[in-house]
């Protein structure tokens, strides 16, 4: 099999490598964090002028036709800047709802405005009680003449605070787990009774809580079948499960990256602490796991848009795991190679490894996933 990127998709990456080492080096990233929306709208706009938003879409909506190799590429060069704008909750997960479920309304009114990146969404899931299980919603969603009313609270919204459109998921019929039932809404965040709480998270991105008051959503506004979005919302989730593969291997890149450096310069006792061969092993090991970890993002990667969605869950919680326990171990040994100064807001390391740290939390963690992917069989069923 050819792994070799074509030659618009090894320019996708040049022009996307040198353009987040020109606009997002440590210092601007810290300004762009303490900026209204805790990301740069000015950076969004040139992402917009570059396509990088229309990446997924197809041309008759107004995209540029790309796949999930594409993606991969743009996450994880935003993962080596840890970039704080809202791709993945915008692009990869609301735009993801709408290519696979949208109809050709909701695709007209809202791709455009995606593309141009004048519009933002984000993916309200996760409930207090719900951790990982997709299936398990609380919030509801009963008829109201043609429409429908939403109640509830959904929390962790990531890109919430800022996005003009939520997509919600929310019980229309059966018990709380059952995994039948369940639709998703298109919700414009404007909305009366809609509530929203932003905060920052621990890595320095954004998230909201969402509170559902009597929410009026019209009929116009569900994405696919009200009671059966469960398959839909599944192959979303694991396609934002491959993006944040590439962009963990991104964060992976710069800490190793990094960590060499400061092994070439850090000296003790009169030489860099990099000749030593004790250190020198721990960065090979470091090296062996970020590998570990591509191989198995490039797998998820191919499989992200498979139509077999037990085979694709196979491969999406394989790679979830490898990611994971890659991530725990690199982050690890870049804190305790740079020592003191790893432990310090001022230095990248640092933030980096509690960016990981979120990836492996976010959409299961690799306790869940190696529990799934045991339940499906492993790898090869």
């Amino acid at each position: 099999m050819d792994f070799d990127l074509s030659d618009e998709q090894r320019q996708l990456k040049d022009n996307l490598e040198r353009l987040m080492a020109a606009e997002y080096g440590f210092d601007k990233r810290t300004a762009y964090a303490a900026s209204p929306h805790g990301w740069s709208r000015e950076l969004w706009a040139t992402y917009a002028e570059l396509g990088l938003l229309a990446v997924p879409f197809a041309e008759a909506d107004g995209g540029i036709g790309g796949g999930p190799t594409e993606t991969m590429i743009i996450m994880e060069q935003l993962g080596h800047a840890m970039a704080l704008e809202p791709y993945l909750a915008t692009v990869v997960l609301g735009g993801g709802f709408l290519r696979h479920g949208g109809s050709v309304e909701q695709k007209a009114r809202l791709i455009p405005g995606i593309v141009s990146g004048e519009t933002t969404l984000a993916f309200a899931q996760q409930e207090k009680q719900s951790r990982y299980d997709l299936a398990d919603v609380a919030t509801t969603a009963r008829r109201d003449g043609n429409g429908w009313v939403i109640d509830g609270e959904k929390g962790v919204v990531i890109g919430g605070d800022a996005a003009d459109h939520f997509i919600v998921t929310a019980r229309t019929a059966g018990a709380r787990r059952d995994h039948t039932g369940i639709g998703a809404f298109i919700v414009d965040a404007k909305s009366t009774g809609l509530s929203r709480r932003g905060y920052v998270t621990q890595d320095g991105q954004r998230a909201a809580q969402l509170t559902f008051a009597g929410v009026k959503v019209p009929a116009s506004d569900v994405i696919g079948d009200s009671a059966g979005a469960l398959p839909l919302i599944e192959r979303v989730v694991d396609e934002g499960i491959a993006a944040l593969c590439a962009e963990a291997i991104g964060v992976m890149t710069m800490m190793h990256a990094t960590t060499l450096d400061y092994l070439k310069t850090r000296k003790q006792f009169g030489l860099t602490i990099g000749s030593f061969q004790a250190v020198q092993h721990r960065a090979a090991d470091m090296f062996v796991a970020l590998e570990q970890a591509r191989s198995m993002a490039m797998f998820a990667t191919m499989m992200a848009d498979d139509s077999d969605a037990r085979e694709r869950a196979r491969a999406i919680s394989a790679a979830k795991v490898q990611i994971g326990r890659s991530g725990r171990q690199i982050g690890q040994e870049a804190v305790q190679l740079h020592g003191g100064i790893a432990m310090t807001m001022e230095y990248n390391v640092g933030h980096a490894f509690k960016r990981m740290t979120m990836i492996d939390r976010m959409f299961g963690d690799t306790d869940h996933h190696l529990a799934r992917l045991a339940g499906l069989g492993g790898v090869i069923g």
